[in-house]
């Protein structure tokens, strides 16, 4: 009897999924953005059970990402496997809005995944989206898409001449530079957009998927064939292989970019990204996630999913008999270790000596106040995923400001313009007080707001902060050391605007939101701000 998986495989914000199997073992490398450190490799047997074994880019020679917008940064990494060594191509995307893109491709390498890591090899930049296809006769190709910024519609506009096709170079690992000529092999299907190139070979067919549509509610994955490599590429029956967009009732939403794994018996499976909207407004407050379908092949020598159809599955077949293991639904950090847990990441920067420590004051995460929350460059925020629609965050900090330049606190984050924080700060009259800052969106000006108005008075010492997210919802809680009843402040919140659409809307973003700690310091005397411990809990407020 078979096990099942159930989707997404990968919950929260884990998109652009490249699939590589060694062996028994599985891996998926996906998008971290501006993120620190670069790239999610998650590590599996069985196609059902997904572990966290590794960031790679996770030094200033690999990735340095100050500077960059929201949603740029690490940009669809592939990740395969030849001569003894794992391969990672992926993109450091350094401008999003306007005509330009200004993304550069680079190549690590390493023997073990769990291992350290080469710096990178430079490639190109002439798109994003790389990929590296490793024949059977030895040689390299590096596929991406390429951008033409003489357009007047950019920016997620749909049909986007943009997005130019899919070039394809020979990659020489001796000289490590791309050689011979550089051809247009797929200009994509009328869907448009065309970006996500992945390439593998069966029966003497090379076989293209891309993605297409943009990475909202039309996006799809497409898939093409040709004799050669070089082309021409002619299209799947059905044009499109996994898709929702014609299908608005379906869980799994936004479903396209994915590759193709083939298991050590020979079954077929392809990943994609997918989101899980809520409604009313149809926002992905979980972002863009990670699913897995089934797939077969027929007599045509095509690749269609085992249901049928194109649209995708929450429950499909395993490849074996392993059942999933539950995961906790609370999960608490008490910072007690040398290092941050897996699960954390922080934002743009190599330095992370400069925004926090765990040595500093053993037991404690302590933040040093850097730029504000949403600096593009430097600011002091550790957080891990949102996994659930519904959840309970909690920690507990010592921070004493001396100017309400300085705040320290919880936030429920997705960029700079979309975000809910509940502070510790100084007021002029009222002495230390807790209160919140809160911008709920990047359109049309992104002001930020405060809707406790002037904070609520706290005497010293630690204080507990608290927040719980109700699919739409979101409310702040607190109370001062020495008590136990949890005090509610502020009104509630809008929790979906801290997600993909919200704000300007599709396409405007396509990240993730997150939950954790910040503090800032804009007088530049970098106070610091102790943090004892950081609860994350699912809570079944409203059926997932």
């Amino acid at each position: 009897m078979t096990a099942t998986i159930r989707n997404p495989i990968l919950p929260g914000f884990n998109p652009d999924p490249s699939i590589c199997r060694v062996g028994e073992d599985y891996y998926i490398a996906t998008s971290t953005f501006e993120w620190y450190p670069g790239v999610q490799i998650h590590h599996s047997r069985d196609l059902v059970n997904w572990r966290l074994v590794r960031r790679p880019l996770e030094r200033a020679s690999q990735l340095d990402m100050r500077g960059n917008p929201d949603s740029c940064g690490v940009w669809a990494p592939c990740l395969s496997h030849a001569d003894g060594l794992f391969w990672l191509v992926y993109t450091d995307v350094k401008r999003f809005d306007g005509n330009f893109k200004d993304a550069h491709n680079y190549i690590v390498t390493s023997p073990s995944i769990e291992g350290e890591w080469s710096d990178p090899v430079y490639v190109n930049s002439s798109g994003f989206d790389p990929s590296l296809f490793h024949d059977d006769d030895g040689r390299k190709w590096f596929v991406n898409m390429q951008w033409n910024h003489r357009t007047e519609s950019f920016g997620g506009a749909p049909k986007s001449p943009a997005f130019d096709g899919i070039l394809l170079q020979e990659w020489d690992p001796v000289s490590k530079k791309l050689v011979g000529p550089i051809r247009n092999i797929f200009a994509g299907s009328a869907q448009g957009l065309v970006e996500g190139p992945h390439l593998f070979k069966r029966n003497g067919w090379y076989y293209l998927t891309t993605a297409e549509g943009g990475t909202g509610y039309d996006h799809v994955v497409t898939m093409a064939r040709a004799r050669s490599i070089e082309g021409p590429y002619e299209m799947h029956p059905q044009t499109h292989l996994i898709t929702s967009k014609d299908a608005p009732d379906a869980v799994l939403q936004r479903a396209g970019h994915g590759q193709y794994v083939e298991t050590p018996d020979g079954q077929a499976y392809h990943t994609h990204l997918t989101g899980r909207p809520l409604p009313p407004q149809q926002r992905c407050t979980l972002g863009r996630e990670t699913a897995l379908q089934k797939c077969v092949w027929r007599d045509d020598g095509w690749l269609y999913l085992e249901q049928g159809g194109v649209v995708p599955a929450v429950e499909v077949p395993a490849p074996g008999e392993t059942a999933a293991i539950e995961k906790p639904a609370r999960v608490e950090t008490d910072f007690d270790g040398p290092a941050l847990p897996d699960e954390f990441q922080w934002l743009r920067t190599p330095l992370p000596e400069r925004i926090f420590s765990l040595t500093d004051k053993p037991g404690h995460l302590r933040l040093f106040g850097r730029e504000s929350i949403g600096s593009w460059f430097e600011q002091a925020l550790v957080a891990r995923r949102q996994e659930h629609h519904s959840f309970r965050a909690e920690t507990v900090v010592e921070f004493e400001p001396d100017t309400y330049q300085q705040a320290a606190g919880l936030t429920h984050y997705y960029n700079r313009h979309k975000f809910h924080a509940l502070a510790v700060t100084l007021h002029e009259k009222l002495g230390r007080v807790v209160t919140i800052f809160s911008c709920a969106g990047d359109f049309p000006h992104g002001r930020m707001t405060f809707p406790a108005e002037s904070g609520v008075t706290v005497p010293f010492g630690r204080v507990y902060l608290a927040m719980e997210v109700r699919d739409n919802e979101l409310q702040f809680f607190w109370h001062p050391d020495g008590y136990r009843a949890w005090r509610k402040i502020g009104p509630v919140l809008d929790a979906g605007v801290v997600s993909d659409e919200g704000g300007r809307g599709e396409h405007g973003s396509f990240t993730g939101a997150f939950a954790g700690v910040f503090a800032f310091d804009t007088s530049g005397r970098a106070q610091v701000a102790d943090f004892d411990r950081f609860t994350y809990e699912a809570r079944p407020f409203t059926a997932e």
